[in-house]
């Protein structure tokens, strides 16, 4: 079983952030039909089920009927968005999505002055949504980059949540399923990018994640944003048959040889330059 799966529901995003690739794709998002079909076609395949891969969720209407429809079909739903329409999310919460997590680190990359607008509707939604059982990730994946506004975004955090916190490997625990994560950032695969260098290459594409675009087109991971590694797609075939078409093969053999056979992959600054990745 594939332990992720990031379902485009919406390649439309209301930010213009200065780290997002954008997609050179024609805007989509999915039909009530159409999440149906896809989510057949995975179910029993995939556990966890991400409504993210570009765009922003909360923009859909049917964003909450979502999260319930895959929830009855046995996923564990997880959202992520970047935190400026949680004004509208109250029937979110209701449908009670395993987890939400908000990357904080789209306000600065927007240039955004209001911050102190913005945490007070991050904070009230983490709080209502983390009493009501769900999981909420702060996202500060900006080291190294856009992260000068970092410190005095955790004194408004502190506003709402008082330290101390519990201190973590990767952030701190803020309250009771409420975290605060921290991350390098990184360059985004592009076939236009020069190929990194290194001696090894590995990815869990194919192996515990893949991607289904919003027109059903199938990627290796969340971070094929243009869908250059089109492995097929769900609306025309089952997932074992993409899967096992010999593109994906390739792909995931030269991974287990520590190869990267796919250009693009070559071109990816999250797997090769960070070297997140050991096997």
């Amino acid at each position: 079983m594939i332990t992720r799966c990031y379902l485009e529901i919406t390649n439309v995003c209301n930010l213009d952030c200065l780290f997002c690739p954008k997609t050179r794709r024609q805007a989509r998002t999915l039909s009530l039909q159409e999440f149906d079909a896809l989510t057949d076609r995975l179910a029993g395949h995939v556990k966890f089920l991400y409504f993210h891969l570009m765009g922003e969720p909360l923009l859909h209407a049917c964003l909450p009927q979502f999260i319930v429809m895959s929830r009855e079909k046995g996923f564990i739903p997880v959202l992520t968005t970047n935190g400026t329409l949680l004004s509208r999310a109250a029937s979110v919460i209701d449908a009670l999505p395993h987890k939400v997590q908000i990357s904080l680190h789209s306000h600065e990359g927007n240039g955004k002055d209001n911050p102190e607008e913005y945490i007070a509707g991050v904070m009230r939604f983490a709080l209502e949504a983390s009493s009501r059982g769900i999981v909420v990730v702060l996202r500060l994946w900006n080291q190294g980059g856009y992260d000068s506004a970092n410190a005095s975004l955790l004194e408004l955090m502190e506003q709402y949540i008082s330290r101390p916190w519990s201190e973590r490997h990767d952030g701190w625990l803020l309250a009771d399923r409420i975290y605060l994560e921290y991350d390098r950032m990184f360059e985004w695969p592009d076939s236009e990018r020069e190929e990194c260098t290194g001696e090894e290459s590995f990815c869990y594409g194919l192996r515990n994640q893949i991607g289904v675009l919003a027109d059903g087109t199938v990627v290796p991971c969340c971070l094929d944003h243009d869908g250059d590694i089109a492995l097929g797609n769900l609306f025309e075939k089952t997932l074992d048959e993409i899967l096992s078409s010999p593109r994906a093969r390739d792909m995931y053999d030269g991974f287990t040889r520590h190869e990267a056979v796919e250009p693009l992959c070559r071109r990816c600054g999250y797997a090769n330059v960070t070297k997140r990745f050991r096997k």
